[in-house]
């Protein structure tokens, strides 16, 4: 594929723009637990046609108001809500900053909406609903279609848990950095690209 040929990211998924998003959380509900982090990361097109991972934005995030936390949560992620070192925002602070460079992204490529891109997408869309439904602020993702990267790499590669399709992937992971969702979101990124790329590759050559 020559850079003269190279389809806009829009026709690729039929004008949907793919955002990664991770997101760590003090619990599994999410319309009482707290969502504590959330990182987000671009994804572009290079010169050759490859999908690739692109900027990288997170904040670390202050429960709303009667939000549970559980203390079973809590030590899984290792995360203290109201460590003051956290530099964490409000909900509505979060999530404007967070959904500005989505919405330049949207613009500049012309996509109609942003697609959330997970590992078991389901779990961070639903938080993301849910923190939008509590501030108000409009969100940038589709209410309900997502690509799950723990499904695809289930296809692809036989492995649903991410530390395992990385493996099988041959893409760098270190557990020992997994369950911050600045990782967790850049991994994500790499694996979604790489089963993209792979895909599209199979493709043209069929």
């Amino acid at each position: 594929m020559t850079k003269t040929n190279i389809p806009p990211i829009k026709q690729r998924f039929r004008g949907f723009l793919p955002v990664v998003v991770d997101v760590e959380t003090a619990g599994v509900e999410p319309t009482k637990h707290a969502l504590l982090e959330m990182s987000v990361v671009l994804i572009g097109i290079d010169d050759q046609g490859l999908f690739k991972p692109g900027a990288t934005f997170s904040e670390h995030i202050l429960p709303f108001k009667d939000a549970e936390l559980d203390p079973a949560s809590l030590a899984f992620n290792g995360i203290d809500p109201f460590q003051p070192l956290r530099f964490a925002l409000e909900e509505p602070q979060a999530l404007t900053k967070l959904f500005a460079p989505i919405k330049k992204a949207l613009s500049e490529s012309k996509c109609q909406r942003a697609l959330l891109v997970g590992h078991n997408a389901w779990f961070d869309l639903l938080f993301v609903k849910e923190a939008v439904k509590r501030t108000g602020i409009k969100s940038p993702f589709h209410a309900f279609t997502c690509f799950d990267t723990a499904t695809l790499a289930g296809l692809v590669y036989g492995q649903t848990v991410l530390a395992k399709a990385m493996n099988v992937a041959e893409i760098d992971f270190d557990t020992k950095e997994a369950h911050s969702a600045i990782y967790d979101a850049e991994k994500t990124a790499e694996l979604f690209c790489k089963m993209v790329n792979t895909w599209d590759a199979l493709a043209n050559n069929a």
